[in-house]
């Protein structure tokens, strides 16, 4: 963006989908820490004028390196590439910042960003998989400086929530979404531009439920109107309790009530 401000020219992002893992070593289940729903609605909050996503697929795999340059750099009449210092391309990654200077054709600059460290360890999405695995969502906010978000749009559900005086929203997402661990979590729901908050429940619901089916459902606090068929963007903010399963429905919603209880108060301290 800077780049592009100083050169009075338009701003673009190259991304590629699927992962190349998917193609590369036949992945089956590669889930994404930002999904291209997700990814468009980032760079276009950040006023990037352009996204090009470019499939991945065996045929690109195999473009040699000065190939895969002269298509998708000079090709697509980029002036100026910035790339992560570890970012390499064409067969079996054999171009690399370090040579790329010597496949620019004269057509373009580039600048390449250093390793990104916090705390003396680099920023990655390997990193960030870590600390979703382990629920450490504040972790992981401020690695992505940003909170972890989706989309979801709201499915009829069991109407069990509402039953135990917690409504909740019951979530699709996309199916290649990456999940932390399952858990209650405090959360803020973004709708028709208003921000409110939330608790989320990620798992299988074990006090009714013996199945294994993944079930993301959202109690948005002081909210009461009908979402059915709507789309809302979850940011997730912490990770308050491991999921459990309860003697009976009321021990249950005694839990639900601490749990909103802390959730509010740990949304108050943050706004303080």
């Amino acid at each position: 963006m800077k780049k592009a401000k100083e050169n009075n020219s338009e701003s673009a992002v190259v991304t590629f989908h699927p992962h190349p893992t998917v193609v590369l070593r036949n992945a089956k289940d590669v889930k994404y820490i930002t999904p291209l729903r997700e990814k468009q609605a980032i760079l276009q909050k950040m006023n990037v004028d352009r996204l090009y996503i470019i499939t991945f697929n065996k045929e690109l795999s195999q473009l040699s390196p000065q190939d895969f340059i002269d298509h998708f750099i000079i090709g697509l009449h980029i002036k100026h590439l910035v790339a992560g210092f570890d970012y390499t391309y064409g067969h079996k990654g054999a171009g690399n910042m370090t040579v790329i200077k010597d496949q620019t054709r004269g057509s373009f600059d580039y600048t390449v960003i250093d390793k990104m460290e916090l705390d003396n360890e680099k920023i990655s999405s390997t990193k960030i998989r870590e600390l979703m695995k382990n629920g450490d969502i504040s972790g992981v906010n401020n690695l992505l400086n940003r909170p972890l978000s989706f989309f979801g749009t709201v499915i009829d559900g069991e109407k069990r929530g509402r039953e135990l005086g917690f409504p909740t929203a019951n979530l699709q997402v996309d199916p290649n979404l990456l999940f932390p661990r399952t858990g209650i979590y405090a959360v803020k729901v973004i709708y028709k531009n208003e921000t409110y908050e939330g608790m989320a429940s990620l798992g299988t619901n074990p006090t009714f439920s013996d199945g294994e089916a993944l079930s993301f459902e959202v109690n948005i606090f002081d909210y009461n109107n009908d979402l059915y068929g709507e789309e809302l963007i979850v940011q997730w903010h912490q990770f308050i309790r491991d999921e459990k399963k309860f003697e009976s429905a009321d021990a249950l919603i005694e839990q639900m009530k601490v749990d909103e209880k802390n959730i509010r108060r740990y949304f108050k301290l943050r706004a303080e």
